[in-house]
């Protein structure tokens, strides 16, 4: 199964993050990438056309995520798998994040 994100930066869609067969991939948008004033997301991900590919959740998205008592709490009340960091990540790093950078799930941008 397939899940796919959008990421923005600053509001503007910058790439999206998918999850397949337990790997991860990010891919820049072509709009974005192209677009010379636009900066990367972070600098684990320079903008290149690229797809960065892992088999855990990158470091950099995780650290978009709540530990400790909030992510239970997050856990809990949205009813997420406290070892599902994709879906904990499009579920809560939509909104109030630190930084420019949020995350939404692909079907609801």
């Amino acid at each position: 199964m397939e899940q796919r994100a959008n990421v923005y930066q600053n509001g503007e869609l910058a790439g999206t993050l998918t999850k397949q067969d337990g790997r991860y991939t990010f891919v820049y948008e072509e709009g974005y990438f192209s677009n010379r004033a636009k900066p990367a997301i972070s600098l684990s991900f320079p903008k290149s056309q690229r797809s960065f590919q892992s088999d855990t959740l990158f470091a950099f998205f995780y650290g978009l995520l709540s530990e400790g008592t909030n992510k239970e709490i997050q856990c809990k009340t949205l009813r997420i798998d406290e070892k599902d960091d994709f879906t904990r990540l499009v579920k809560t790093a939509h909104t109030e994040t630190i930084g420019a950078i949020t995350v939404r799930e692909a079907n609801q941008a």
